[in-house]
């Protein structure tokens, strides 16, 4: 491509930002929409220098508590009722429980907030496999594991807008030289070579020691971030930087300037390897799909939540887990009434993400202080659009699909909530919009202090570059912010988490939830406990995916 191809380009791009920043202050006006799916109100009581207390009165007496209601917490539930013990609770900040794999609608159109798939789990997640075979979703069928069609993410899966044209897949490929195909096939042999050597699981297994030097880095608290392992390996070409860094965000929250060399191996070696051009996919690439719900995996919180019943208390703000020498006494502020509640139980479950842990545990133990100042957190939203006709597609290049990105964009592309319909002819939708906006606390901040006006403009700037007739059809934009939505994999924290893997025993809590059988089907993992806490959350695997939380 010609440099002043490139120009072009770069200017018909600039053209269409302009244009949608300048779009009809009618059709702007006219769509209605503001912040929803989080109560950052709620949230920040943990902040305040004097929070509520309880006054006295009755205290609610249960045999195991659950603080916090996402994937982790969720998944808790479920082990405890899957051995019949009934005598529990689980208390949940939001009005809905399921943390960042939680849904919404608009239209009637069920849609995503936060998490919207799950790869289909290799023999490393056995209890994520079984959790799927419970809802009917993968069952054996002539002696062969298969998968429900209908959850299977359908053709046509991903696209990237590039070079003005949508293109099928995400890694770059239209006009590429022989030296970028060279590095794309580079990598993908690396990756290879991680795969081969087993040090790689999702979830994450505790003989990670065996397997300490891979691909020449040494995984120690100097380990190094991705975008020095490029350097390393001499991997400089601005195309397979830009995917690794999108991947890196997409799943991390942070680019590979910030995430650590493991992650960004982890990403592939882990799953589906890198497949490069000119070089056959492996085994474990062609075999691997993702499973996905117009709700995203509120399907699979939804499934969880479903049998709580009254067990369940949402709208609830823990304030205060004290363990005593023959209980737990857990103050939780009810968002409806306003009051403090006490409960006392025998033991607790702290689901809590590491941050909150830290400021809730009564003289929290040394590993929990410790765990914490290792876990930076990424700041994410979500925008749902809602669009009342098909965006136009002018016929060049992949046809809409599933996961749709737009190359050097700031967000993370868009999902179409109806992709999974069997509906004859496209119609209006709903599309979950993705951005990354940062880690550490001034990206918060910054999230936190941007008008909803402001987001909604940046969304329909970036998607107006691909379809210029976004703000038209655009009816209603509801945006939900995440300051702590997932744990970063920094390389201070790989390297704190990754050594934790297997170090505390697993005490006899696994005996307690799982049948022998299934004692011997899973590996024995554990977090840290004490007498009376047990800690479960993705943020102790220090990598924020829904196999690690439910494990």
């Amino acid at each position: 491509m010609s440099v002043s191809r490139r120009k072009v380009l770069v200017g018909a791009a600039a053209t269409a930002a302009v244009s949608a920043c300048q779009a009809p202050r009618d059709e702007l006006a006219k769509i209605t929409g503001g912040f929803g799916g989080m109560s950052q109100e709620r949230g920040h009581v943990l902040r305040k220098v004097e929070r509520p207390e309880w006054k006295g009165g009755e205290i609610r007496k249960v045999h195991t508590l659950i603080a916090g209601g996402g994937v982790a917490g969720l998944s808790a539930a479920r082990a405890l009722r899957l051995q019949g013990v009934d005598d529990f609770a689980l208390l949940e900040l939001e009005d809905t429980a399921g943390g960042n794999a939680r849904g919404g609608s608009l239209a009637g159109m069920a849609h995503p907030l936060g998490a919207h798939y799950l790869p289909v789990p290799s023999d490393d997640a056995p209890e994520v496999q079984d959790f799927l075979e419970e809802l009917g979703i993968r069952k054996r069928i002539a002696g062969r594991w298969t998968y429900d069609e209908q959850a299977l993410c359908h053709s046509p899966q991903e696209r990237l807008y590039f070079n003005a044209a949508w293109q099928e897949g995400l890694l770059p490929m239209q006009g590429m030289s022989e030296s970028t195909l060279a590095q794309y096939q580079r990598f993908a042999q690396l990756i290879a070579q991680a795969q081969a050597s087993g040090a790689f699981h999702v979830p994450m297994r505790p003989f990670f020691k065996q397997n300490q030097l891979l691909a020449g880095i040494k995984y120690a608290p100097s380990a190094i971030t991705f975008i020095a392992y490029l350097d390393q390996q001499q991997l400089t070409d601005p195309h397979l930087r830009w995917y690794l860094d999108y991947c890196c965000r997409d799943d991390y929250g942070a680019g590979i300037e910030v995430v650590s060399a493991w992650a960004g191996i982890h990403y592939f070696a882990a799953r589906h390897g890198f497949a490069a051009p000119g070089l056959e996919p492996t085994a474990r690439a062609e075999r691997e799909g993702v499973l996905t719900w117009p709700q995203g995996n509120a399907y699979l919180t939804q499934a969880l939540t479903q049998p709580l019943g009254e067990r369940l208390h949402t709208a609830k703000v823990i304030l205060r887990i004290e363990e005593q020498r023959s209980a737990v006494m857990v103050d939780a502020l009810d968002g409806a009434s306003g009051q403090v509640r006490r409960w006392q139980a025998q033991q607790c479950i702290v689901a809590l993400p590491l941050h909150v842990a830290a400021r809730v545990v009564a003289q929290p133990p040394g590993f929990l202080q410790q765990a914490a100042r290792q876990v930076v957190h990424s700041s994410w939203w979500v925008a749902n659009i809602h669009i009342t006709a098909p965006l136009h597609d002018d016929g060049r290049g992949a046809h809409p699909s599933w996961d749709n990105v737009i190359y050097g964009g700031q967000g993370l592309g868009y999902v179409d909530a109806m992709h999974q319909s069997t509906r004859p002819v496209p119609g209006e939708t709903v599309l979950t919009y993705y951005n990354a906006a940062g880690a550490g606390p001034q990206a918060r901040r910054d999230l936190l202090q941007t008008t909803w006006p402001q987001l909604r403009d940046q969304a329909l700037r970036e998607l107006s570059t691909a379809h210029p007739d976004i703000t038209r059809l655009a009816q209603h934009i509801s945006i939900t912010r995440y300051g702590h939505a997932m744990a970063v994999p920094t390389p201070a924290a790989t390297a704190h988490f990754l050594s934790q893997i297997g170090h505390y025993p697993a005490r006899n809590l696994r005996g307690v939830l799982l049948n022998q059988e299934q004692i011997n089907r899973y590996p024995k993992m554990s977090t840290p406990a004490t007498q009376r806490l047990r800690f479960a959350h993705s943020d102790w695997s220090g990598v924020s995916v829904f196999e690690e939380a439910f494990t």
